[in-house]
């Protein structure tokens, strides 16, 4: 006869974390201290955040309901995550019995391969591509040339950033950084054919992009593009823009490959009666986008006559998993968080050092990609780069808690970092705190903070390790006497019996009173 031990229930494997673009090479403090020192690039984005939350604000002020939007959007995408296998099953299902194919791509390097293959397998070198988070993230453009392939940008400020070998720095304007002139300049380097008499009027630095790009629109075969939403019920994709670029990529192509990450899709058709008013109004501040491109699996005659889906997870099973934090997935890109927050309004994205930068990617990328990947990770650093004021929770078309969110990622550093200065501090000091007598000679003990106190009763410069709190703050110098030695004194005793009579006398009124 044999006996089974079931023990205790093990733990599932953690899923994987995501590849990409999701790490930079050095730490936030340290990446934002050399971004805040280009006065170019605070100018600019000042500027452009400041224009971008006015018009959002007018906008948003116009609805009566747009709390209820808020709440609906929260609650739909609330939903999305809870079910996501079944409505991801239930999108794959529809797109294929409309003519599409579906590819599941783990992670950014499976998700890479796959295009790579369905673009060689068409026999096309070069593809033209709609602005794409997705794409960016896992490297998407780096993996193609590296297979002979020629990605174009059709995005204009995409287009910016690709022709100076930059990288994004919004999620929505990732060309914020740069103003007209440093535009101007880099098409007259890296445009072939440009007017050399181009200026650096908007109008004009836009025709120059256009000239550019008719040509790759009316020549290339094949496209790639992401997708803003994707319709569980129906198949349908969804991209919405303010240039036409993308209505180009998705109609003239004979093939379309969408990379979507999985935290894209929506229950019903219905739900995009919320979305196409949260998005707009959240993101550029307009009551509508000029373009909104839907398209169900492949139409004979119109249109791309083969479509590609490729749903990428990386990174995003790990932080569905996450009970709280998974409540970042609910994202729908806007930038709204990145428009309001003072730290990324000077420090810039670069210095996030991920494809998604500001508060949200601070929140996001961390998740995504894990916070130790190495020693020192960098993403680390991230839930730290914040102020917790709470704007970006105000300005959130979808109600993401990003300050509490940053707080328990916080909380998670700190329990997986190990053995630290920090943790030792805390453990002594909950020994002191737990002993009276050791509390007592602690506060006599911190009277020796007056002698290095300055003359306006506060401590501006402390010792190491202590260096880091008063390198950014002043701090009280303790009183003469600690709140339990005057309680203990004649003084004390005679204020505490004085206010129990004065107590005890308004006790007695009141029941007077009754």
């Amino acid at each position: 006869m044999s006996s089974t031990f079931l023990g205790m229930p093990a733990t599932p494997p953690r899923s994987p974390y995501g590849t990409g673009n999701l790490r930079g090479d050095r730490k936030f403090p340290e990446a934002a201290h050399d971004e805040l020192r280009n006065e170019q690039l605070r100018r600019n984005l000042g500027r452009a955040t400041r224009t971008i939350r006015a018009k959002r604000l007018h906008v948003t002020g116009e609805l009566p309901d747009w709390e209820a939007l808020r709440e609906a959007g929260s609650a739909i995408k609330t939903d999305t995550m809870n079910r996501l296998p079944e409505l991801l099953e239930q999108l794959e299902r529809n797109v294929t019995e409309r003519g599409g194919t579906v590819h599941w791509a783990r992670d950014g390097v499976e998700a890479n391969e796959i295009v790579a293959r369905l673009v060689r397998a068409t026999g096309s070198s070069d593809v033209i591509k709609v602005k794409s988070m997705a794409t960016q993230e896992i490297g998407l453009n780096e993996h193609l040339e590296s297979a002979g392939i020629t990605p174009y940008e059709t995005d204009l400020a995409e287009l910016i950033v690709q022709l100076a070998h930059d990288k994004p720095s919004h999620i929505l304007v990732p060309a914020i950084h740069r103003n007209r002139d440093e535009i101007r300049q880099i098409f007259l380097k890296e445009i072939p054919g440009v007017d050399p008499g181009l200026d650096n009027v908007p109008a004009h630095l836009a025709a120059a992009a256009r000239a550019y790009l008719r040509e790759k629109f009316m020549t290339t075969k094949v496209a790639v593009s992401g997708a803003n939403f994707g319709i569980a019920e129906t198949g349908t994709l969804a991209v919405v823009e303010s240039e036409g670029n993308g209505r180009m990529c998705l109609t003239m192509p004979d093939t379309l490959i969408t990379v979507m990450g999985i935290e894209k899709v929506l229950p019903r058709h219905q739900d995009l009666e919320v979305f196409l008013q949260l998005l707009p109004r959240s993101s550029t501040g307009e009551r509508m986008n000029p373009y909104t491109s839907m398209w169900t699996g492949v139409t004979p005659g119109d249109g791309p006559q083969e479509f590609h889906l490729v749903l990428l997870d990386n990174g995003r099973t790990a932080a569905l998993a996450d009970r709280i934090g998974r409540e970042a997935l609910n994202c729908i890109r806007c930038s709204a968080c990145l428009n309001v927050c003072p730290v990324y309004e000077r420090a810039g994205g670069h210095a996030y050092g991920s494809t998604y930068p500001g508060p949200i990617g601070a929140v996001l990328t961390p998740q995504l990609a894990g916070m130790h990947a190495a020693k020192n990770d960098p993403n680390s650093s991230l839930p730290y780069a914040s102020s917790l004021c709470g704007a970006c929770f105000d300005a959130c078309p979808v109600k993401i808690d990003i300050p509490s969110l940053l707080v328990e990622l916080r909380h998670q550093h700190t329990e997986q970092s190990g053995t630290t200065a920090e943790k030792l501090a805390m453990k002594a000091a909950a020994t002191v705190m737990k002993h009276p007598k050791l509390f007592t000679a602690a506060q006599k003990g911190a009277g020796i903070g007056r002698v290095i106190g300055g003359r306006d009763g506060k401590i501006s410069h402390l010792p190491p390790p202590f260096d880091g709190w008063s390198g950014s703050r002043d701090t009280e110098v303790p009183p003469k006497q600690t709140f339990r030695s005057w309680l203990a004194s004649a003084e004390g005793t005679a204020t505490m019996r004085a206010a129990a009579g004065e107590y005890e006398q308004g006790r007695k009124k009141n029941e007077e009173e009754k």
